[in-house]
């Protein structure tokens, strides 16, 4: 049976208020037929649905013999504001029958300033840089006289809103309308709110929090970086059934009064006295007295765009795994409840008290010695929040405008009996569904790979960010460049990165820099330096391979062109942070252990690197001229970096080595570990020219992955990074920059027992340390904590940090064999190529592509490889069966030759033995 099913415009299903006059169209074949594919399509558009089979008034096709069914560009007649659009797709498979979809729609948002009526309103209090006000409620009473038959709600915010109509909520979305740098481009929201209107008396009501845009931001934890108070805009436009328009808007009309939410802060938390409680401030009837006028402020020069992005939601909820535990003084008793698993956003209470107990409620990710909640690694952020009770027989509270990132939950001031009914962990995080599963024979590697997911769950919080605890929490660039291909394949990310990209094009500055943290908006770091700013190549083009999404490189071309033309103006003679570099020098192989990768050497790889990608995103483009530009660009730094650093290079001369920068850079390096240095000998190298720099692991990895040694010297390099293993005792010694490419740089190049050696290693560093330790989500540092020493610096040491888990990329590529044919990006065509090692007995990963479910899954009994794979419906694979050399090989039960094999769509299994 065949289905045309999963219909999306711009990767989403029947999307409200999209402001992309020419949406994407995908739709995803669904059969159980052996080889099934696309042989042609059409698809209709129409004003109504009932037109589409008739009059298709937008758009028709017509019948097109192509196998395209994802990314295809919407080319009918202009779409204007407001407007919904209905569409179908009809499929012929490969056998000539034809499939018919459901019917879907898109809707448009706003696409013109002059379709806003409504005006920016608050209240009149505002704090300081250091204190903060109560969150303003706000409301609005109107009439309905007549039947009516759709009504939209078009709402944003500085700060963020929650809004309600009749008492209802509006939607489900929370922290709306997310995180932009608020001075260019500030996002508004839709939502269908037909059925919340009755006859008679309405009431359009919202709370305003400070969210970003005024509450403490970063780790200077300083207020008002954008503007002074939240600010709410709402347009609520409603259609009668007569076809009339009415239009509600945001203006001085409106009322405003304080409540019971006295203080909200992301990071320092929320304090709530519901003995303020307004019952029912949001439902006709209430009586308005005390409440004021609200003020109204003119609009600032930021674009106002639709949020085309997922938005943030609660997703999940988890109990206490065990009773608290219980510390009694003279005064009090304390409860400290465990999560079981390092999570990101709050907790519902439940409990009874007098009318004025408050409750202190304190969140920490890991425990001291003592048992105690271990909160120095938050730095500033207070991380509590405070309900004080109206004393009723049972009440219930959740915090609205602030997340926290913890496992252990404390408990003060409560006088009831601590149970595990008591809270409730409520995980939020951007909307995006989980996509992609691994697992294998080893538990640590099963616990690993749910580390990762997890901390991409706590970490993806609208935009990209580094840890979720501390006075922090900021979309670096370098984090999610490194992280970019394992999200990828956990969640789907397009939307979410798509949306990130753009806040990358306005944090660039005028010169072509692209700074450390994005949103950069108040200027927390310009120019970032290698492996941080590449962000701005790599994760445009990581999206291109794991969606086929060509518009993200189109749209970001501009940006990425100007990046590049800043680090040529930047880079004397191709080398890139010189030691000499009178800027930022970047943050070299952050957190590496006792391995100072020289600054020069990661950015002159990373400029070689951008170069290679540039030209293949040229090539994508159709730009021919550009792309034998960046080839060529790539040529010359590929030299440029064999000059410098490979044996027989000239090295750099003596006159350009600023002995006390260097020493200093090496004691950066080592105090950013809070290490001492440790000499584990020196590799003899022949690639490297030793008299220049210490070869270190990273060095090997970047040289290889990039492809920046000549073909006779990638064994021998190979070889020696074996080398610098083994005098480290089988332990890696690479920070973020070199991490995530030195499995692959082993596992590439003949020395996959290394790779599996390394995966496999549980004392620190190692990616299984953390997990010996209990993790449950990845840590900023391979030794946050140790028996030896105890807590790392508490100044920087996040224990939920994706960065290293980039790990799963390779687990998923490399040990269950699931990877991208780079000429046929998006899982059109796939590459199944599992390298069993390890010691592993099975292994399978599972990936949810735009086609279908793609799933390698294979096992080892006595020396029998049993494989299958399943390939989706209009797409196919190459399988390369391991280990076939000399070996007798079937596929589906028959026997074949050779191990490498063109599969269709369907399930196939291999035996090798």
């Amino acid at each position: 049976m065949t289905q045309i099913t999963d219909l999306k415009s711009e990767y989403r299903e029947n999307p409200i208020g999209i402001d992309v006059q020419a949406p994407r169209l995908s739709w995803r074949m669904a059969s159980d037929r052996a080889g099934a594919r696309q042989g042609a399509y059409r698809i209709v558009v129409a004003s109504a649905a009932a037109k589409l089979n008739t009059t298709p008034d937008l758009w028709d096709s017509g019948k097109l013999e192509s196998d395209q069914s994802v990314h295809v560009v919407y080319t009918g007649q202009k779409l204007a504001s407001r407007q919904r659009v209905h569409w179908k797709v009809t499929v012929w498979d490969e056998t000539g029958a034809a499939h018919d979809s459901a019917v879907a729609f898109f809707e448009m948002g706003l696409l013109k300033k002059s379709d806003w009526k409504a005006k920016w309103i608050g209240a009149e209090l505002r704090g300081g840089p250091r204190s903060s006000v109560p969150a303003p409620y706000v409301r609005k009473r109107f009439k309905i006289t007549s039947p009516i038959a759709a009504a939209r709600l078009y709402v944003s915010a500085l700060g963020i809103y929650d809004c309600a109509i009749n008492g209802q909520s509006i939607s489900l979305d929370i922290f709306a309308p997310g995180w932009t740098d608020y001075s260019k481009r500030i996002q508004y929201n839709v939502y269908d709110v037909t059925g919340l209107l009755k006859a008679g008396e309405n009431v359009l009501g919202a709370i305003l929090g400070d969210g970003w845009a005024v509450g403490r931001l970063g780790f200077k934890a300083m207020r008002q970086q954008y503007v002074d108070q939240p600010r709410l805009l709402a347009q609520l436009e409603i259609t009668h059934a007569d076809g009339r328009t009415q239009v509600i808007t945001s203006d001085r009309t409106w009322k405003q009064q304080f409540g019971p939410l006295l203080d909200n802060d992301m990071q320092a938390g929320e304090a709530y006295d519901a003995r303020l409680e307004m019952p029912d401030w949001d439902s006709p009837g209430f009586a308005e007295k005390g409440w004021l006028p609200v003020a109204t402020f003119e609009p600032n020069d930021a674009a106002l765009v639709a949020t085309n992005g997922p938005t943030m939601r609660r997703l999940d909820e988890l109990k206490p795994v065990s009773d608290p535990a219980l510390t009694r003084d003279f005064f009090d008793t304390t409860a400290i409840y465990d999560l079981g698993q390092n999570m990101v956003g709050r907790v519902r209470f439940r409990g009874s008290a007098p009318a004025g107990t408050t409750v202190t409620i304190r969140y920490a990710e890991v425990l001291d010695a003592k048992g105690a909640l271990y909160t120095a690694n938050l730095r500033s952020a207070r991380c509590t929040d405070y309900y004080t009770f109206k004393g009723i027989s049972e009440e219930v509270w959740e915090p609205l405008f602030t997340f926290h990132g913890f496992r252990y939950v404390e408990i003060a001031g409560y006088p009831g009996a601590f149970t595990r009914d008591n809270i409730t962990g409520i995980v939020l995080h951007s909307d995006m569904p989980v996509t992609g599963s691994f697992e294998c024979s080893d538990p640590m590697l099963n616990q690993l790979q749910r580390n990762i997911l997890w901390g991409q769950k706590g970490n993806f919080v609208d935009v990209p960010t580094d840890c979720p605890q501390r006075d922090e929490r900021l979309g670096w660039t370098g984090d999610i460049q490194v992280f970019a291909q394992t999200a990828a394949l956990n969640m789907n990310v397009a939307g979410f990165l798509n949306k990130w990209m753009r806040d990358v094009g306005d944090a660039q500055s005028e010169r072509g820099e692209i700074p450390a943290i994005v949103p950069n908006k108040p200027p927390l770091m310009q120019d970032s330096g290698p492996a941080w700013s590449d962000a701005a190549v790599v994760v445009p083009w990581t999206l291109y391979q794991a969606y086929g999404d060509v518009r993200v490189l189109a749209d970001n071309y501009p940006m990425m062109s100007r990046f590049m033309d800043y680090l040529l103006e930047t880079c004397p003679k191709f080398i890139r942070c010189p030691l000499d570099y009178p800027s930022w020098p970047g943050f070299g192989d952050w957190l590496s252990i006792n391995a100072n990768t020289p600054r020069d050497l990661i950015g002159t790889a990373f400029l070689a690197y951008d170069a290679k990608l540039m030209a293949q995103i040229a090539a994508a483009l159709g730009k021919r001229n550009e792309a034998a530009k960046y080839r060529k660009l790539f040529s010359d730094v590929k030299q440029a970096f064999a000059d410098r650093f490979l044996i027989g290079g000239a090295g750099i001369p003596a006159d350009e080595v600023p002995s006390e920068f260097r020493r200093q850079m090496d004691i950066r390096a080592f105090e950013s570990g809070n290490l001492k240095p440790v000499d584990y000998g020196t590799v003899d190298s022949k690639v490297f020219n030793t008299a220049v720099l210490k070869p270190t692991q990273t060095s090997y990895a970047l040289a290889l992955h990039f492809d920046l040694l000549p073909k006779k010297l990638r064994a021998v390099a190979a070889a020696e990074l074996v080398e610098d293993i083994k005098l480290r005792g089988m332990h890696l010694s690479t920070g973020f920059v070199g991490s995530p490419y030195l499995a692959r740089a082993l596992s590439d190049n003949g020395q996959l027992g290394t790779a599996y050696d390394l995966l496999h290693q549980k004392t620190w560093p190692s990616w299984l340390y953390s997990v010996t330790k209990g993790a449950t989500t990845i840590w900023e540092r391979w030794d946050g904590f140790t028996d030896d020493n105890g807590f790392q610096d508490a100044g920087m040491n996040s224990f939920n940090h994706y960065a290293y888990g980039a790990i799963g990329a390779w687990m998923f590529g490399v040990v269950a064999g699931i990877q991208i044919d780079p000429e046929q990006p998006g899982y059109k065509h796939s590459v199944l190529r599992p390298l069993p090692g390890g010691g592993l007995t099975h292994a399978s990963a599972a990936l949810l592509t735009l086609y279908g479910e793609l799933r390698s899954a294979w096992k080892l009994i006595d020396g029998r490889f049993e494989w299958t794979v399943v390939v989706p419906p209009n797409t196919t694979a190459t399988a390369h069966a391991p280990n076939a050399d000399g070996k007798q090989v079937t596929l589906n039960g028959a026997a074949v030759k050779g191990a490498e094999h063109e599969l269709p769509a369907g399930e196939h299994t291999f035996v090798v033995a």
